[in-house]
């Protein structure tokens, strides 16, 4: 089993971080788009979640990584 040293607890809290923020802004987009009050809100909404998904995957990769080493 892998040890679990300050920086595998600091990296898997920043990971987790990241899916609860994504979780966060994908409510709020359903949210705005329910409303239908603001068209670009909900498309900047859901432009900050296109980057969050894009970057846990980055994260999820690159901490895998460093486990290895």
């Amino acid at each position: 089993m892998q040890e679990r040293t300050p920086l595998n607890i600091a990296l898997d809290k920043i990971y987790e971080n990241q899916l609860a923020l994504a979780a966060a802004v994908e409510e709020l987009a359903l949210w705005v788009e329910v409303r239908g009050e603001d068209e670009d809100v909900a498309a900047n909404v859901r432009s900050a979640l296109d980057t969050l998904d894009r970057n846990a995957e980055v994260l999820n990769r690159s901490i895998a990584a460093l486990r290895e080493d």
